[in-house]
C-alpha cells in the first residue's frame, strides 16, 4: 500500500466502511459515505481539467464538507489548499494566484468576496459552493452538493508517496508560504505522533500493510478515537492533530461549523459525541473551556467528560495553573505539542501525577537547539539558542530564498529553523522564549514577548496579555502589555509591574501596561502582535 493520505484511507474504508468518520452538528457520515462523496468530488474535479499536482482552495469554515473536499483532492493526486477565511480580498488573490489554484470551493457566506476576486484569478476554471443558508448560488459557480449527485465515483488509482502534500503558514511572519511536504514521510510522521499519544500500538517492525487489522482491533475494544478539533481545520493544529492522525486511526472527526469559540457547545459536544480527544490552542481555548466548567459546577450541572482521555494542544502558550485548573475537573492527559507548520519540536505532557512547568518542553528526537553563530547549546549554559528539527519539508513553494533560509544543514543533517528560540535546562530539557521576529531589544537586552506575557497572566486578576516593543529614545525599545482582566476584577498598573517583578528580570519588566477590553488573538488563538503593536501606539499617541 503506498503511504498516501487516499490511498490509506480508502484501505479504511475497506476494512470499517459502516464505522462513523464525520459528524457535523446532526450529520454523520460513515467512512463508506466519506469515501464515495470523496471520490465524486474527485470525478468533478477531473470533468473540469483537474489531475497530478493540481491546486485546489478550500474556503471553508470547519465542516464534513471540508473533510470531503480535501479527501476528494487527495484522491486525483491533487493539493489541497487551506485558506484563511479572515483573509481580506487582496489576501485572498495573492494566496489562491500563488498557490496557483485551479479550484475553489467555499463557504455560502462568501460570496461576495468570491464574486470581487473571480476575475482576478484567470488560473481558476471552477468555483464551487457550499450552500450554508446564507446567499443564493452565484450564476458562474456550481452548486456542491449538485456536484457530488451529479458525478459517479472515480475509480481508484495509483498514487506515489512522493505526491506532494502542502500547507500554507498563518502569514504571522510575512504573507503566507506553503510549506511542502511528500505524503509518504509526513504520512508516517502524522502516524508515529498517535502512537506516541496512545492511539495506535505500531511498534518498531510496523508497515502500512499492518494498519487495518490494528484498526479492527480498535474497533473490536472500542477505541476507535473520536476527536474535536475546537480549532480552525485551515490551520495546521486543527487539520493535522485534530483531523488527519484521528483519520489515519480509523476514527471518527467532530466538527462545530460555527465562528467564535464557544466553550459551553464544545463540551455539549463532547458529551453528546462522546468525544475522547480534544484539540485546542493553548490558554486562548482553555481558559473559556476551564471558565465554562468552573460555572457548570459551581451551579450544579457539571458537565460530564469521562469519555475524554486527552486534551492535546499547540502553537501558543498554555499556562501551568490553567493546566491544573482543568485536570481538578477530569483526570485526563494534557498534551502539549511545540511546533511549526514547518516541523515538530518537542512536548510535554501534564496529569494530576505528573504536572507541567509553563513552557517547558522534552525535545523529539533529532532536535538541535544552536546558536546564531552555529555552535551547540550546551545544558544549564544559560546561553539562547533557535530550535532546529529534522526537516521533513521539502521548502516553501515557489520560494527557494525563503526555503534556503530556513531549512539548512547543520553538521550534513538537513534541519528546519522556523524561528524559534530556547533554553537548554540543565536536565536537557527546554524552556520555550518565543520566536525572533518577535524578540524586544531594550537597551542590548533581548526580551522574549512570551516570557513577559506569561509573568503577567500569572495575577490572578488578569486574564489575558499580548506583550510588544515601542520605540525608545533612551533603549531603542522598551517592553509594553496590553492586558485584560477577569471578570469583575481590576488592578492597578504599577501593582500589576510589581507582581511581574517576582518573575522576571528588570530588564524584562513591562515599562507600561494598557488595560483593554478583550486582548485580539486569531481564530487559531495564536497571538495578533500586529494588533498590539497598532493599539500600543494608539495609547501613546
Amino acid at each position: 500500500m503506498e503511504a498516501h493520505f487516499a490511498t490509506l484511507w480508502e484501505s479504511i474504508t475497506d476494512t470499517i466502511p459502516d464505522s462513523t468518520a464525520l459528524i457535523c452538528g446532526d450529520l454523520e457520515r460513515t467512512w463508506l459515505d466519506y469515501d464515495d462523496r470523496a471520490a465524486r468530488i474527485a470525478n468533478f474535479l477531473t470533468s473540469h481539467g483537474l489531475g497530478d499536482d493540481s491546486k485546489v482552495g478550500i474556503y471553508l469554515h470547519n465542516s464534513n464538507e471540508y473533510l470531503e473536499v480535501q479527501y476528494g483532492v487527495f484522491k486525483i493526486k491533487g493539493v489541497p489548499i487551506n485558506v484563511n477565511y479572515r483573509y481580506k480580498e487582496d489576501e485572498l488573490v495573492y494566496l489562491l494566484d500563488n498557490a496557483d489554484a485551479e479550484a475553489v470551493f467555499f463557504q455560502g457566506c462568501y460570496t461576495k468576496q468570491i464574486n470581487s476576486i473571480k476575475d482576478k484569478l484567470p488560473k481558476v476554471k471552477v468555483f464551487i459552493q457550499v450552500n450554508d443558508g446564507t446567499e443564493d448560488l452565484i450564476d458562474f459557480a456550481q452548486d456542491y452538493e449538485s456536484s457530488i449527485v451529479s458525478n459517479d465515483p472515480m475509480d481508484r488509482i495509483k498514487r506515489s508517496e512522493e505526491n506532494i502534500y502542502m500547507l500554507y503558514t498563518g502569514g504571522t511572519t510575512g504573507m503566507p508560504k506553503g510549506v511542502m511536504y511528500e505524503h509518504g514521510s509526513f504520512l508516517n510522521g502524522l502516524l508515529r505522533a498517535g502512537e506516541t499519544w496512545g492511539l495506535l500500538p505500531l511498534g518498531d517492525e510496523f508497515k502500512l500493510d499492518d494498519l487495518p487489522k490494528l484498526i479492527l482491533d480498535l474497533l473490536a475494544s472500542n477505541n476507535l478515537p473520536v476527536s474535536i478539533p475546537a480549532c480552525p481545520l485551515m490551520h495546521g493544529t486543527g487539520m493535522w492533530l485534530g483531523a488527519l492522525i484521528p483519520l489515519l486511526t480509523g476514527g471518527t472527526v467532530v466538527t462545530i461549523p460555527q465562528l467564535g469559540f464557544d466553550p459551553d457547545y464544545l463540551l455539549k459536544e463532547t458529551e453528546r459525541t462522546k468525544a475522547n480527544y480534544l484539540v485546542i490552542v493553548g490558554d486562548a481555548f482553555a481558559k473559556p473551556i476551564l471558565d465554562a466548567l468552573d460555572k457548570a459546577k459551581d451551579e450544579g450541572k457539571p458537565y460530564n467528560l469521562e469519555t475524554v482521555k486527552m486534551m492535546i494542544s499547540s502553537g501558543v502558550m498554555w499556562s501551568e495553573e490553567v493546566k491544573e485548573g482543568l485536570l481538578a475537573h477530569h483526570e485526563m492527559l494534557l498534551v502539549d505539542a511545540m511546533g511549526s507548520t514547518e516541523g515538530g519540536m518537542g512536548g510535554s505532557v501534564a496529569s494530576r501525577d505528573n504536572p507541567a512547568p509553563t513552557a517547558k518542553f522534552t525535545l523529539n528526537p533529532g532536535t538541535i537547539v544552536i546558536t546564531d553563530e552555529g555552535k551547540h547549546v550546551e545544558p544549564g549554559s544559560g546561553e539562547i539558542g533557535k530550535i532546529g528539527t529534522p526537516a521533513a519539508p521539502l521548502g516553501y513553494f515557489k520560494d527557494p530564498e525563503k526555503s534556503a533560509a530556513t531549512f539548512k544543514e547543520v553538521e550534513g543533517v538537513r534541519y528546519s529553523f522556523p524561528g524559534d528560540y530556547a533554553l537548554v535546562e540543565t536536565d536537557g530539557t527546554i524552556t520555550l522564549l518565543g520566536r525572533g521576529s518577535n524578540c524586544i531589544n531594550t537597551a542590548g537586552e533581548k526580551v522574549y514577548p512570551e516570557e513577559v506575557e506569561e509573568a503577567v497572566k500569572r495575577h490572578p486578576d488578569i486574564y489575558d496579555c499580548l506583550v510588544v516593543g515601542v520605540d525608545d529614545d533612551r533603549f531603542g525599545q522598551r517592553v509594553v502589555a496590553l492586558a485584560s482582566f477577569q471578570d469583575q476584577k481590576t488592578i492597578e498598573e504599577q501593582d500589576l509591574i510589581s507582581f511581574t517583578r517576582e518573575h522576571l528580570a528588570g530588564f524584562k519588566l513591562p515599562k507600561q501596561v494598557f488595560f483593554v477590553e478583550e486582548v485580539m488573538r486569531a481564530p487559531n488563538g495564536k497571538a495578533n502582535y500586529k494588533w498590539a503593536k497598532e493599539r500600543a501606539a494608539e495609547e501613546l499617541s
